[in-house]
């Protein structure tokens, strides 16, 4: 996990000050500063809280890093140096670090092939009918209020509810998941991590009951194919299992309610689009492409260590170096996007990052893409008058690492 002030160790123009980037106000429009940083310091040395880390910004040099196999995702590829700056993590929570996330392959792809059986392009586009039914009752839910907070009355229930049925959480355990979470991704300070624990140990003791209750019985959800796949031998460790559901609940949601809440937010704030969008709704699919790299639900990659000294740019990364794919900046780069800081939901050329790239990219891409295509287009055909009911600068962003999203997104439809 990374800090959260940016202090660079070299500054060219006011925008390259110092500048925490999980402030709330840099995730309301971080694009300025990435596009300083593609134009004169595209691989970016900084310090987040007490580590060196480095920010790698331009389109090619992103895809490069994604795919680069002289960078690993184990913290262990620090030097003692370096790894002494790393964040505390209590040790019951050390079997999180188990998670696809923070492993290379074999045991990267031994995970990912477990997973994969989950989200099949197959067993996604069953959920069609299930994901247009959940959309269709948080909408009838609040349409005669003629307002919603649309992040937490449609955009987070939304993935939390789908995630959850093909896991087989009880319902009346979604809610508190999501709270859990919330302590989870934080940015990693030592209080924060302090604040954490309780919420953290709560989630993992009730992880711990479901397997046991999965085991004597079985039923036909992710989490028993999880389980039986542990049961089974060196497939997967205790310690593996915990951490692939973890991941799973928290990265089945997180991401998605962001695209949904920063889509629509873009959505409303180029009415031009929104219109095109609503009079063609068979535009949704370039739509949802072009709100991923234009909302940015995901602004950076998770952390890769490099393996030995790197030269990216004409910049050398010393080995065991903290490096950050920025994919917010990369998804903003002129070098390679027409006018990429303008929003076109009829981009023919998007290639963009959000979804990351490689043997590390999202697992979940084709359910994320599916649920915000059904998301944005019902909220956008149903609701005809949907308009924001605050100013944009009173939207409040959250402070997290990684994730960009809205706290909360009032809006009205009456």
């Amino acid at each position: 996990m990374s800090a959260t002030l940016l202090t660079p160790t070299k500054t060219t123009g006011d925008s390259l000050a110092p500048i925490e980037i999980t402030d709330r106000h840099f995730k309301a429009d971080p694009f300025p500063f990435y596009a300083r940083l593609r134009a004169e310091q595209p691989v970016y040395r900084a310090k987040l809280g007490r580590q060196d880390a480095w920010l790698v910004t331009r389109y090619d040099d992103v895809l490069a890093l994604l795919k680069d196999e002289r960078f690993s995702k184990d913290p262990q590829t620090r030097t003692p140096s370096q790894a002494k700056h790393q964040p505390w993590v209590p040790g019951f929570l050390r079997p999180l670090q188990r998670n696809i996330l923070d492993l290379d392959d074999p045991d990267h792809a031994r995970l990912r092939g477990l997973v994969h059986k989950a989200f099949t392009p197959n067993r996604i586009e069953q959920m069609h009918g299930r994901v247009q039914a959940i959309s269709d009752q948080l909408i009838d839910a609040v349409q005669a209020k003629g307002s919603m907070d649309l992040m937490k009355d449609f955009a987070l229930p939304l993935p939390l509810t789908v995630i959850a049925e093909l896991l087989g959480i009880p319902t009346a355990d979604r809610y508190r998941f999501h709270q859990w979470t919330q302590a989870f991704l934080k940015t990693p300070t030592p209080i924060n991590m302090l604040l954490a624990i309780p919420s953290l140990a709560a989630f993992m003791r009730y992880l711990r009951r479901l397997f046991a209750e999965r085991r004597s019985h079985p039923r036909d959800d992710l989490l028993t194919a999880l389980v039986q796949a542990e049961e089974a031998g060196d497939h997967m460790s205790e310690d593996e299992l915990l951490a692939m559901a973890f991941l799973l609940i928290v990265a089945g949601h997180e991401t998605t309610v962001n695209l949904i809440g920063s889509g629509v937010l873009a959505l409303l704030q180029h009415p031009d689009q929104l219109a095109l969008l609503r009079s063609d709704p068979t535009l949704i699919r370039s739509a949802v492409e072009e709100l991923l790299r234009f909302a940015a639900p995901v602004e950076q990659a998770t952390e890769r260590y490099a393996r030995t000294a790197v030269t990216i740019a004409g910049v050398t990364i010393p080995q065991g170096a903290l490096t950050l794919a920025v994919l917010a900046s990369a998804n903003r780069d002129e070098e390679y996007f027409t006018q990429p800081d303008q929003l076109d939901i009829t981009r023919a050329k998007n290639r963009h990052l959000a979804f990351g790239y490689g043997i590390h990219a999202c697992v979940g891409m084709p359910l994320a893409r599916l649920e915000g295509q059904i998301a944005i287009n019902t909220l956008v055909q149903r609701l005809p008058k949907l308009r924001l009911a605050v100013a944009p600068t009173q939207l409040r962003w959250r402070a997290t690492p990684h994730v960009r999203g809205l706290a909360a997104l009032p809006v009205r439809f009456d």
